[in-house]
């Protein structure tokens, strides 16, 4: 059982490690947009854009739905992020005590 729990528990762990890497990255690229340092008329800059908004976006939505509107100030990246870093020490006590 061990040999299956512990290789799983961490690409589990590695795919929230990513998908905090993606979101830290939409969130980067999203205040870059907007300080217009990057022009997203720029095919590739509109494709990395676009597939960042794509994949956090799902996560990020619910979040918002709940937060109050601060204006330009989105908070929701934040609350994801520590979402996510809770997901991951739940998992890490989880594996630590089946193994």
């Amino acid at each position: 059982m061990d040999v299956i729990i512990g290789p799983l528990f961490t690409v589990i762990n590695l795919a929230i490690q990513f998908y905090f890497y993606l979101i830290i990255a939409s969130a980067v690229m999203s205040w870059l947009v907007a300080l217009n340092v990057i022009n997203t008329s720029n095919r590739f800059v509109y494709m990395i854009g676009d597939f960042l908004y794509r994949v956090t976006e799902p996560a990020l939505r619910p979040i918002r739905r709940v937060l109050p509107d601060l204006g330009p100030v989105d908070l929701s990246p934040i609350v994801l992020i520590l979402i996510l870093i809770f997901l991951q020490m739940v998992l890490a006590n989880i594996a630590a005590s089946l193994i």
